[in-house]
């Protein structure tokens, strides 16, 4: 009888471990379903305004004010619109899966920021050096020439590698700031994903 008891205790013990586990999975599934998707639709919020921006800038002269009011009114839609995705998506995410914690809430953004850090770097070095090739040779030419007047020719010859190294300067700063500024904004949001209610632990003192 005690052998039997034992048993069952054993049996329900596992059970208890493997659907935990389990759910575990689940979540971690979901987690990465959802970052991916959350990071697809910000990096390409990023990288249309990389191409918006770019076009507007035309070639390269001297921006008037016409241009210089949509680019900062573009600059607003995508820092308010990134902001409004992550808090979108990490809602949604809360949603689908009851039970989940804040802290939980915040991996997901993290994971997210991520994702979109890395498409979006990506898509901004191959524009360097494929898609606006042109563009850039054009940039770092007219840089070049500006500042030849007041440099030497052993500072020239260092512009010269800084501008060659320009692309992968320019990966890893864009991988880096939106990496760090997406973690910094999933910390924000996610204190308050899901909603705590504030009442939860109160107890009313007993008469």
């Amino acid at each position: 009888m005690l052998a039997q008891t034992s048993m069952q205790r054993y049996e329900l013990f596992f059970y208890l471990c493997t659907d935990k586990l389990n759910i575990m999975e689940d979540l971690k599934k979901n987690m990465w379903n959802a970052a991916g998707t959350a990071g697809l639709a910000l990096g390409a919020v990023s990288s249309a305004y990389l191409f918006a921006g770019q076009a507007l800038s035309g070639d390269l002269d001297q921006a008037v004010l016409w241009q210089q009011i949509i680019a900062f009114v573009l600059w607003a839609a995508k820092f308010v619109g990134c902001i409004w995705l992550m808090k979108f998506f990490m809602t949604k995410f809360a949603e689908a899966n009851e039970g989940v914690d804040n802290k939980t809430v915040f991996r997901m953004g993290a994971l997210t920021a991520l994702l979109s850090a890395l498409m979006f770097s990506g898509i901004s070095l191959a524009n360097i050096l494929y898609i606006s090739a042109d563009y850039y040779d054009t940039l770092y030419q007219t840089l070049a020439q500006q500042m030849s007047a007041t440099l030497d020719s052993n500072s020239l010859s260092m512009l010269e590698k800084v501008i060659d190294s320009m692309p992968q300067t320019m990966f890893f700063y864009n991988l880096s700031y939106c990496f760090l500024f997406g973690t910094a904004l999933s910390a924000i949001l996610s204190r308050n994903i899901p909603a705590k209610d504030p009442f939860a632990d109160y107890k009313p003192d007993e008469q």
